[in-house]
């Protein structure tokens, strides 16, 4: 929608250090309006279109906290998963984790915070903050200056929040009493304050919430984010999820589910997505973190353009509360309304990123389901859990830039420890132990979670 301030009317700008200034906005609102009607073509419903495009990545992961060195990692088969080291974990039948060792952050976030802070928050600030570095800003002060920060927005979301903090929390209360709990223990355990420290340091003042569904939490902020953008909410949106639940009672609490692998023998090929002696999924933890644009605006400023957002969907399954419809009905009605919203073709689509987790039943409600809605595709699938476990709220964000820096380079990474697969999978169509050069054309990333929550979104290279 056009930008109509009252006459004389004051944008407030605000630089990477807090500092405030104000300018006039006649140019800034003459050269948004040049944007947006460059940008706008029509759709059926006589509204604008706004393309969305990537323009900034960052992880924070097991295999490496830059987007080259970790799908060099997965390119190579390499496994992050091993003995957790960051609690004792004797006497629990799962010891082993995708664990980030021994993380700093860098300067990314001051030193006191750090001290403070629970590691699901320390990831998110530093993933988000190297997405908007690798987008071309430079983090010091007045790099945001060119832009509306008005329409500059975070979206970033979690499964399972500031786990840690709220844990010690009530071991401090049940211990100590409710007089020497931490002051932070609210604060940093609920689950929008990651987006909301990062938006005080960057002073994005756009839409800014967190969405939480469980393992499909990435994937559905990556589809709320680019609905603003093309909904003209904002122009620029940090999208993904982080998770930090490798402690202990996320460990103990997922046993308790019986959802782990207990392959406490052999950790670094635990993950087995679609091998027949798979018993269970690999916990993980980390961030990751897009910068969606809208394409003009990225132009504009000339920043870099790493792939196309062409859309996405959602669904739910409405059958239990952990395990998925058997045959992927769900899922098959996801990945349908994915490629509908999309205005994509199922023969255009061929590559799957799947959620893969290495359960009994997800794996092969999953694949019924991509097999489905792909019957005549020549489509390769892989599993990035393979190697890093899985990152629950974080899981979608960091595998789409999984499938992104496939569409970039070339190449589709290995699904590792597939050693003995279901009769029903075709490894023909599965990325086996190797890596797999392939031009990718659109490519489809699909995460689900508890609850029967299911995402799908796609991807293609940027062309005009």
């Amino acid at each position: 929608m056009a930008l109509k301030p009252p006459a004389g009317q004051l944008l407030r700008g605000t630089s990477v250090n807090g500092r405030c200034c104000f300018v006039k906005t006649t140019k800034k609102i003459r050269h948004a309006r040049r944007i947006q009607a460059a940008s706008c073509s029509q759709n059926g419903n006589g509204k604008p279109e706004r393309r969305v495009v990537v323009t900034g990545m960052g992880v924070v992961s097991c295999l490496g906290h830059d987007p080259d060195e970790f799908y060099n990692n997965l390119l190579e088969g390499k496994s992050g998963v091993s003995q957790i080291d960051s609690f004792s974990v004797e006497g629990y039948s799962t010891r082993f984790a995708g664990e980030i060792k021994g993380f700093q952050c860098n300067g990314y976030v001051t030193k006191k915070n750090e001290r403070r802070m629970d590691n699901c928050i320390k990831y998110t600030m530093v993933a988000g903050k190297k997405a908007l570095q690798s987008a071309g800003f430079s983090l010091e002060p007045g790099s945001f200056d060119g832009l509306d920060l008005s329409k500059c927005g975070i979206l970033i979301g979690t499964a399972m929040g500031g786990m840690a903090t709220f844990s010690n929390a009530v071991e401090d209360l049940t211990q100590k009493g409710f007089r020497r709990m931490n002051p932070f223990c609210i604060p940093f355990a609920i689950t929008n304050m990651s987006g909301a420290l990062l938006a005080m340091d960057v002073g994005f003042m756009g839409p800014n919430y967190s969405i939480s569904t469980a393992c499909a939490t990435g994937n559905y902020c990556i589809l709320s984010a680019a609905d603003h953008i093309r909904n003209g909410d904002a122009d620029l949106m940090l999208a993904g999820g982080a998770d930090a639940a490798i402690i202990p009672s996320g460990i103990g609490g997922f046993i308790a589910c019986r959802a782990l692998s207990q392959r406490n023998e052999d950790p670094a090929r635990a993950s087995r997505p679609w091998d027949r002696n798979r018993d269970g999924f690999v916990m993980g933890e980390g961030a990751g973190v897009l910068v969606l644009e809208e394409l003009e605006h990225a132009k504009a400023r000339g920043a870099p353009i790493l792939a196309e957002f062409l859309g996405g969907s959602c669904t739910c399954d409405a059958h239990h509360m952990t395990e998925p419809q058997p045959q992927g009905k769900g899922v098959l009605l996801c990945i349908q309304k994915s490629l509908e919203q999309a205005g994509i073709s199922p023969e255009e689509v061929n590559y799957v990123n799947a959620h893969a987790t290495s359960t009994q039943a997800g794996d092969l409600a999953e694949y019924r389901a991509i097999r489905a809605a792909f019957p005549g595709s020549d489509l390769r699938i892989n599993g990035t859990k393979s190697m890093i476990g899985h990152l629950l709220g974080a899981a979608g964000a960091v595998e789409a830039i999984a499938t992104i820096q496939a569409i970039r380079t070339g190449y589709l990474h290995p699904t590792i420890n597939v050693e003995d697969p279901e009769d029903e999978v075709d490894m023909g169509v599965i990325v086996g132990a190797s890596k797999q050069a392939m031009d990718v054309n659109v490519a489809l990333s699909n995460s689900f979670g508890f609850g029967g929550h299911n995402s799908s979104i796609l991807f293609r290279a940027y062309k005009e």
